[in-house]
């Protein structure tokens, strides 16, 4: 009888490879400050890469959280259920430091160790990484009342994984949320109509409703409430000290695009228990301190996206034969791999920059600090803008393999628009670029200062950082024509980048295709005379 299903010219599964071998990154890694992390680095890596952690992202996603609001008695609970896999991947990021650990690690380059630990092990799975995020995050906001900070600090710091509703300080480590949008509001914060009355304990009780709260089964939360001073910054703990649930009621979970390991929810506070975080009146100002290093991890995120698609697609072009060769040796298919390989090496040496930034700054640097500022803004704009059509882009080298769920690139594709529509969509990202520009001018110099350390090196940059310069000279207009002027200040900074610290190859096809014009709408039109080798080899490194 003939053999109809004997299998050949399919892609081996991309499994025993260790995620940071990633020349941008290790280089990074070093010229950052934190080549003393490199050990750890790899050992996450080679987890990152092994076929165990690829079956505990697929058990999570397709086994998404449970809302139990009630027991079986009729009590109200409250409670989300998770995978098994889900602790899994929870506990490898806890315990490699990918949360709070920098703050409370004094070697200079600690931030930078844990944005390149985030960044590979957000390749293995993506969901867990938003409650992972928000923990690292949590810690500045939370030092404008030390004492919440003593208290709180050293628990979300701990490299210990501790699920379960219990009282915060009697578990060995916490996870931290935060609950800031409103259905009639969204972005607009000062629109939040929660309410916060002052109680005689000096706490406040909490009334309203909350349209999207990441992660609900975190110890504690960050929120937004309209206090007597006005909105205001409250801690709200899941559990109060006498052992009872605070009144944060769960209404429902979210079902999202993407990002389905991960539970968001709708919440209502029911005169929940709250302790006010900086000052009455300076919520916004307060709850920010968060948001921009959670800002700092949807640039890291989406960087690790396209990185993950590019090996994805690289290792399969490399064993995939149509046409009598190779994918990868037909040459507009190179083209193509070529292009995707520029954008993810573009996105990851930024992202590290700007991990830098924020270890310097965290030091008491002023330069870093106006630096990370604006450099954030625009690259958050930009990088999280780019992801979700490098992700396309990745999947079609795939073809119909690429299309089906088994590849894992239809839940890269669906998680890939999230970090440009968190923490501040495009818009968002946008005019906070001209609002840091406008309220600290010196800000602009320390932009600058960074793209001039390549003046000279490569004409389009010149002649692109020159033009910037008349563009942001011109007010006219100026928030009608945020999204060019911040497209264009994320790629002369990503052009001046890679011109000081990448390989030639890679730096001039970059600015050649993003700044020379000599590039079309689509990846994979990339001018003659890339050097096509010399990119793709820094892409082959994790797929041999």
């Amino acid at each position: 009888m003939p053999q109809t299903h004997e299998v050949t010219n399919q892609v081996p599964p991309h499994h025993g490879h260790d995620v940071a071998a990633d020349p941008s990154l290790t280089e990074a890694l070093g010229r950052e400050g934190a080549g003393w992390a490199a050990s750890e680095l790899h050992e996450l890596g080679v987890l990152a890469g092994s076929e165990q952690a690829a079956e505990w992202g697929r058990l999570a996603n397709e086994n998404p959280p449970v809302l139990r609001t009630h027991d079986r008695w009729g009590h109200r609970v409250d409670e989300v259920e998770f995978h098994p896999s889900w602790h899994e991947l929870m506990s490898i990021a806890v315990s490699h430091g990918l949360h709070a650990a920098p703050w409370q690690e004094p070697r200079p380059g600690a931030h930078v160790a844990r944005a390149a630990k985030f960044y590979v092990w957000g390749q293995a799975e993506a969901g867990h990484s938003c409650p992972v995020s928000m923990t690292y995050a949590v810690v500045p906001a939370l030092r404008t009342t030390p004492e919440l900070a003593g208290r709180l600090e050293p628990l979300l710091a701990s490299r210990t994984y501790d699920f379960g509703l219990r009282e915060p300080n009697g578990k060995r480590g916490l996870i931290a949320g935060m609950s800031m949008t409103e259905k009639q509001g969204g972005s607009d914060v000062r629109a939040n109509t929660t309410t916060a009355v002052p109680a005689a304990d000096g706490t406040y009780r909490l009334t309203g409703h909350k349209w999207f709260t990441s992660a609900p089964m975190s110890d504690v939360f960050l929120t937004l409430a309209q206090a007597p001073g006005g909105l205001s910054c409250f801690l709200l703990p899941r559990v109060l000290p006498d052992g009872t649930r605070n009144a944060l009621r769960l209404q429902r979970l979210k079902d999202k695009l993407g990002n389905r390991s991960n539970a968001s929810a709708e919440i209502e506070y029911e005169e929940a228990h709250g302790q006010l975080v900086g000052e009455e009146g300076r919520g916004v100002a307060t709850i920010i301190e968060m948001v921009n290093m959670t800002r700092l991890d949807c640039v890291l995120g989406s960087a690790s996206g396209m990185r993950l698609g590019l090996v994805r697609a690289v290792h399969h072009a490399t064993h995939r034969r149509a046409f009598g060769k190779a994918l990868i040796d037909q040459p507009l298919m190179r083209n193509v791999l070529t292009d995707l390989a520029l954008e993810s090496e573009a996105a990851t040496t930024v992202a590290l920059r700007l991990a830098g930034a924020t270890d310097r700054a965290a030091a008491g640097d002023t330069a870093e600090a106006l630096f990370r500022r604006l450099a954030l803004a625009v690259t958050k704009y930009w990088v999280c803008k780019r992801a979700p059509m490098h992700a396309a882009e990745a999947l079609e080298c795939l073809g119909g393999n690429g299309y089906i769920e088994e590849s894992g690139m239809p839940r890269l594709y669906r998680e890939a628009p999230l970090s440009s529509i968190w923490e501040g969509s495009g818009n968002v990202a946008a005019l906070d670029a001209l609002r840091a520009m406008a309220r600290a001018p010196e800000a602009i110099e320390a932009f600058f200062a960074e793209v001039d350390g390549a003046a000279g090196a490569d004409r389009h940059l010149d002649a692109a950082t020159a033009e910037l310069r008349k563009q942001l000279a011109d007010p006219a207009e100026a928030e009608y024509r945020a999204r060019r002027l911040t497209e264009t200040m994320a790629l002369v900074l990503q052009a001046s980048l890679l011109q000081r610290h990448a390989p030639n190859a890679v730096a001039d096809a970059f600015c050649a295709s993003r700044l020379g014009g000599e590039h079309g709408g689509a990846f994979g039109t990339l001018p003659r005379g890339v050097d096509t080798e010399a990119v793709l080899g820094r892409a082959r490194t994790v797929t041999a």
